[in-house]
């Protein structure tokens, strides 16, 4: 049997398949960043949740991919974790990076991640070419949901936002300063907690011209860092991944216009192209 995920920093999927790619399983755990989230809390996730625990000897091999797995040290902290609850599993971990690619394509194209996080690579039809590696939540990311959630809590005490917006910002969130400062320096998962605030824009009936103006000034710059980089952005379909770009289809459709970059796919949750990635796998 095989496992495979699909991790961000904010929840991770888990799906078991058999030899001939039927489901078997689907659950779900925190999310599991390990360049973000100690070794501790790290195997307490996973080790926390009983469907995984009670089929952890029959696995055979576990596929995960997740954000924060791009670089050597956390991902290899996070095998050894791995390796340890999940004893006769043959197991790899690679960046979230080729999830996405897997779910999304088969054919050239640049793949992006809008979620928690954000990244991008190109995918050349067969091998992925991720030049610019991703510094997290404090240094890049941007247009992701942790981005969205700074350019938030900024505008509220910077008094850029809207009044009437400000004041139903106050009714979901707790704004203290220092509450805000507890969970970014003290607690795990600041990039989520960010992230949190951004559900307030895409919770609303309507895109106002404030959320607009934000949302379009984060995907600009995603383009700007992440996609024109690539000398094939103007050659090949752009595609993406994440709730993000699943929300923000719309703007995003008008910024690749003005720049006559082709939009290709966009898929809110990769898991399931990464199941039919699997059963193609499996019947070749």
């Amino acid at each position: 049997m095989t496992l495979i995920t699909d991790s961000g920093s904010t929840k991770c999927d888990w799906v078991l398949i058999d030899a001939l790619g039927n489901v078997l399983l689907r659950t779900k755990t925190k999310g599991l960043n390990p360049a973000i989230i100690d070794s501790e809390e790290l195997n307490s996730r996973i080790s926390g949740n009983i469907e995984l625990t009670n089929i952890s000897h029959k696995v055979e091999i576990l596929d995960f991919y997740g954000a924060g797995c791009g670089t050597t040290i956390p991902r290899d902290n996070l095998k050894k974790i791995l390796v340890a609850i999940f004893p006769n599993a043959k197991v790899s971990v690679q960046e979230d990076l080729a999830a996405a690619v897997y779910a999304v394509t088969t054919t050239p194209g640049i793949v992006c991640i809008l979620g928690t996080g954000s990244n991008s690579c190109y995918f050349d039809g067969k091998k992925i070419h991720a030049p610019i590696a991703s510094l997290g939540y404090s240094l890049m990311d941007e247009a992701s949901g942790n981005y969205f959630g700074k350019r938030l809590i900024r505008d509220y005490y910077y008094k850029r936002m809207p009044a009437d917006i400000a004041s139903e910002f106050e009714k979901n969130f707790n704004l203290e300063a220092d509450e805000i400062k507890m969970n970014i320096y003290k607690k795990p998962n600041p990039n989520a907690y960010l992230a949190s605030f951004a559900e307030f824009i895409f919770t609303k009936n309507e895109i106002t011209p404030y959320f607009h103006k934000l949302i379009k000034e984060g995907i600009e710059t995603f383009i700007e860092c992440r996609i024109l980089t690539f000398e094939e952005s103007h050659k090949v379909p752009v595609h993406f991944i994440g709730s993000i770009a699943h929300f923000s289809e719309e703007i995003i459709k008008e910024c690749f216009q003005e720049r006559n970059l082709k939009l290709g796919n966009i898929i809110q949750r990769p898991i399931d192209g990464m199941i039919e990635y699997y059963k193609n796998k499996t019947s070749n």
